[in-house]
């Protein structure tokens, strides 16, 4: 196997492994020398790859904005995309424990020794950028302000998600995140577009047969 290669292979290894850590014992409580034992990696492989437990953790929350991602045309941006990407980010905190462990370590952040807001900051602009383009489009109130609603849209999904697994370790994620958009949409869209919208994703809505004209 090429080297190159195999210290990929050594590095998803330990990715893998810390996110199965820290998302069963959060930051403070997950330690190099279980990341070490649930990779199969000697100590120098890890430092090779990491020089600290919050460098995992920081490698792990960056991974987040490859699911938080827009299409790349402005013209296909829309407040559905914002729903759609809500619902594909509850999916993933239901199914891919690197997802959950990095979501764990953003609001846990504030124990590492250099914390940093850019994770949280990120997800308010990709969900801005979804409301600037709804603003454009004639489907926001033009009296809000489009940072304004996105940082409460993510901090209403951040406490969607912990209720969730605080209740029913997220089963119901994608119910509650559908909830959410049923209390929010009135609110942000003019009463004249609200038809558009789908608060349970385009997915659901279009396996079940309906219509967003």
């Amino acid at each position: 196997m090429p080297k190159q290669e195999r210290a990929e292979l050594t590095r998803t290894a330990i990715l893998d492994a810390a996110a199965m850590v820290f998302d069963e014992r959060g930051f403070q409580g997950g330690t190099l020398t279980d990341i070490i034992a649930g990779a199969g990696v000697t100590k120098g492989a890890l430092y090779f790859h990491f020089s600290s437990k919050e460098e995992i953790a920081k490698a792990i929350i960056s991974e987040q904005f490859t699911i938080w991602t827009p299409p790349e045309d402005p013209d296909l941006v829309t407040l559905q995309t914002a729903i759609d990407l809500s619902h594909g980010m509850a999916i993933s905190l239901r199914n891919n424990p690197r997802v959950r462990a990095g979501i764990r370590l953003v609001i846990e952040q504030g124990t590492f020794s250099t914390p940093t807001p850019d994770a949280y900051q990120n997800w308010i602009g990709l969900v801005q950028t979804c409301l600037e383009s709804a603003a454009r489009q004639g489907d926001l109130r033009p009296e809000l302000d489009p940072v304004d609603v996105a940082t409460f849209v993510i901090a209403s999904f951040t406490g969607v998600q912990i209720s969730s697994e605080v209740l029913t370790q997220r089963e119901d994620i994608t119910e509650r995140v559908t909830m959410m958009w049923r209390i929010t949409l009135p609110g942000i869209v003019p009463p004249r577009r609200l038809h558009k919208f789908r608060p349970e994703g385009s997915q659901v809505a279009e396996a079940n047969g309906v219509s967003r004209s």
